[in-house]
């Protein structure tokens, strides 16, 4: 199962799972982001359907606690 999960959001681009993973946080309204380049606009727009899962989502924020 964890192998799987890893091996979908290894698959999605960074910035496009980091969007999720901030869009799941209790304290986020929305988040920002924005483009440099015009062939980073097709994949920013895909970010925005990328929905995580539960899991995906604790282990994120597991793996981002500062210690």
């Amino acid at each position: 199962m964890v192998t799987t999960v890893l091996l979908s959001i290894a698959l999605a681009a960074a910035f496009g799972v980091a969007l999720a993973w901030l869009a799941a946080q209790p304290t986020v309204a929305a988040p920002i982001a924005s483009a440099s380049k015009p062939e980073q606009v097709a994949d920013l727009v895909a970010a925005g359907n990328l929905t995580l899962m539960a899991d995906e989502v604790e282990l994120l924020s597991t793996a981002s606690e500062v210690n």
